[in-house]
């Protein structure tokens, strides 16, 4: 007789569900998985470390970050040799702003497993946000011999250019495209080298990078703002074209759009499209700042304020900003000051609506002016003066020589390295729209009651002593 197969063995009762769990978390349907480990921690009485860990990556994803803390600090009492565990605890702790307590733990995992790159690079970035700059890069130079990562090239450089130390920075930018993937670190250190104004070696290596992965959204950008600061508006568009099919709402792509329009003097398209980026991101300073710029250019003054106060509000120690506004402030002055001239035709002399037959209406000095009329020459006559000004004064040009600001070339395109935004390992996890409308024109404010009311009564007056 054949021998009988012997029975699998029955998996112990703390792992039974384990591979259930690990099914439903990496399909992302976290509802079921949530539900099995209730099932296996309530079998276990809370003893399944793997359920637990679990539950706590779910509630980080879910922005319960406290509540995550204190579950990979129960894993980390169900099995204190284990690295992971402590890892996690001190990335949560991260995510709440606790950079010292972070530390610690980050070191008590290194004694663990003294070889990992994840642990050397977190600890870095963490001593960064503390100003500790000197172990920040031990740490970080120690994570490059265990592994050459663009994180921590990325995170070194970073490091170099906040101690004002450019050429080593250079250096390991350099590196980076010597030892890891051309298409994107080539990207950061052409960005680099862009504003250093090297455009020669930028092109080169833009053209490295588009050949590895000519989609890349960010290279494209970087391309084409080169393009637009060369003032070659039209071969920036068609890059911004191209980029726009990748990423239809990307602010600084819609902001430099705006900007190509404004360099070819097509200001309401380029207000249409700045409107758009402002939507997309209406905290961005500098959006904000090319919106002032281009209404202050088509002499709507109170546009133009309005977007460079916003702008001021956002980054009060921009001196550029107060310059601007304070270049706005003195060229309103002015204008109202010689508008006040060219309408004022004496001290005594007061001004009312035409009549029907065309023809003004005007009282001396002897008579006693209505309650609703100004004298020329103060504050309210200064206002009406202004109000008609983009009218009246079309020979005034505003001085254009600010030149505009490209998100995409300053903050945008090296978002990850930005120094309050962690650059911790990333975890596992997401046709163009037309334009708005152009803005509409303001039809004007409605005729004042009072001063037609005064029109009929001179009116009056000046047919009774006919």
């Amino acid at each position: 007789k054949k021998p009988r197969p012997k029975k699998a063995p029955e998996l112990p009762i703390l792992e039974r569900r384990n591979w259930l769990i690990h099914l439903h978390y990496i399909r992302k349907d976290y509802e079921t998985c949530k539900a099995v480990i209730k099932e296996q921690l309530h079998e276990t009485q809370g003893m399944c470390e793997y359920a637990v860990y679990v539950q706590a990556l779910i509630m980080r994803l879910e922005g319960k970050i406290q509540q995550s803390l204190e579950l990979f600090q129960s894993c980390a009492i169900l099995n204190p040799k284990s690295s992971d565990n402590l890892k996690q605890v001190a990335r949560s702790l991260f995510l709440l702003g606790k950079h010292k307590a972070a530390i610690e733990v980050y070191n008590e995992a290194a004694r663990l497993n003294q070889k990992d790159w994840e642990i050397s690079h977190n600890l870095g970035v963490c001593y960064i946000y503390t100003k500790d700059f000197r172990s920040a890069e031990e740490q970080l130079n120690l994570a490059l011999q265990l592994n050459k990562h663009d994180l921590t090239y990325m995170m070194l450089g970073k490091i170099h250019l906040l101690q004002g130390d450019t050429e080593k920075a250079i250096d390991v930018y350099k590196s980076a495209v010597e030892y890891v993937s051309i298409h994107n670190l080539t990207f950061k250190h052409t960005c680099f080298i862009l504003f250093l104004g090297k455009y020669q070696k930028a092109f080169e290596h833009l053209g490295n990078a588009l050949t590895y992965d000519p989609n890349n959204f960010k290279a494209i950008l970087a391309a084409g703002s080169m393009m637009q600061t060369h003032g070659d508006y039209d071969v920036a568009m068609n890059k911004y074209r191209v980029a726009a099919y990748s990423v239809p709402e990307s602010p600084p792509l819609w902001n430099n759009i705006g900007m190509c329009f404004f360099g070819k003097k097509k200001y309401v398209a380029a207000i249409s499209c700045l409107k758009r980026a402002n939507y997309l991101s209406p905290f961005d300073w500098k959006i904000l700042y090319n919106l002032g710029l281009v209404h202050l250019t088509m002499q709507q003054y109170a546009s133009a304020f309005h977007f460079l106060s916003a702008a001021i509000n956002l980054r009060p120690r921009m001196s550029e900003l107060y310059m601007r506004s304070h270049l706005f402030l003195t060229q309103l002055v002015e204008m109202a000051q010689k508008l006040g001239a060219a309408l004022q035709a004496g001290e005594n002399l007061y001004w009312s609506k035409p009549g029907k037959d065309g023809k003004t209406s005007q009282r001396s000095s002897s008579s006693k002016p209505s309650s609703s009329q100004q004298p020329l020459g103060t504050n309210q006559a200064l206002g009406q003066a202004m109000s008609s000004a983009a009218g009246y004064s079309k020979s005034m040009q505003i001085t254009a020589g600010a030149e505009p600001l490209s998100p995409s070339t300053s903050c945008h395109l090296h978002r990850s390295v930005h120094p309050n935004a962690p650059s911790f390992p990333p975890e596992p996890e997401a046709d163009v729209s037309s334009a708005p409308s152009p803005p509409t024109v303001d039809p004007g404010e409605p005729e004042d009651e009072d001063e037609v009311e005064e029109t009929a009564e001179l009116k009056e007056k000046s047919n009774t002593s006919a």
